[in-house]
């Protein structure tokens, strides 16, 4: 087999895939590890588990991973990587002036990824426990690509303006997301309504 294109690097990787079959057996260890994140959370999830139904070695698992930490770690940036590719999809389906719709976008595959994505609803874009005295830049990180993404498809910039009001308004929704889904599984509809309306308001005043 010859060489893979290099995705961005992942922090978490003790070393990158060269060789496809190796590229192959990291994403069924990705895999596994989030099937078994929905079976039995993150506390009882064990890299031996994971390289059990991953069908590779435990080895294997170590060439990849120092820790699970590392590998939850690894499975969240996955989860952003693929988050903005779909959302670069749907955008390239809408009407560049039309910024609610494209706000409405990134909510509606949050929601989709959040119901059908093995391990997505524990594990979104940033483990479910912070590392302690780290901290959390889960919700930068995705702030930082959704400005990109968001400003590329307005024809704007990435200014300072437009970051931190996005910043703002991943902060402001995750919270409340997370009380929609802690109320009903499927994610409570008035609540997810009630952040739809509230994220239009407040980014109204940079977009509008």
């Amino acid at each position: 087999m010859g060489p893979v294109p290099q995705p961005p690097v992942n922090p978490n990787l003790r070393r990158a895939p060269v060789q496809q079959r190796s590229a192959d057996r990291l994403a069924r260890i990705l895999d596994s590890c989030a099937g078994l994140l929905d079976e039995t959370g993150y506390e009882q999830l064990t890299t031996r588990a994971v390289a059990e139904r991953a069908e590779v070695p435990i080895g294997s698992v170590y060439r990849f991973f120092s820790n699970k930490r590392a590998l939850v770690d690894a499975l969240a940036l996955r989860n952003l990587d693929t988050y903005a590719d779909r959302i670069a999809d749907r955008l390239a389906d809408l009407p560049a002036a039309d910024w609610r719709a494209a706000i409405d976008a990134v909510l509606d595959e949050y929601l989709a990824m959040k119901r059908s994505v093995p391990g997505f609803a524990l594990v979104d874009f940033g483990p479910p426990f912070p590392a302690e005295g780290a901290a959390d830049d889960a919700n930068r990180r995705l702030a930082d690509r959704l400005a990109v993404l968001l400003a590329g498809h307005l024809g704007r910039r990435p200014d300072e303006g437009l970051s931190r009001a996005i910043l703002v308004s991943v902060e402001a929704a995750d919270a409340l997301l997370q009380l929609a889904f802690r109320i009903e599984p499927s994610g409570d509809a008035a609540i997810v309504a009630e952040t739809r309306m509230l994220v239009r308001s407040y980014l109204a005043q940079t977009l509008d």
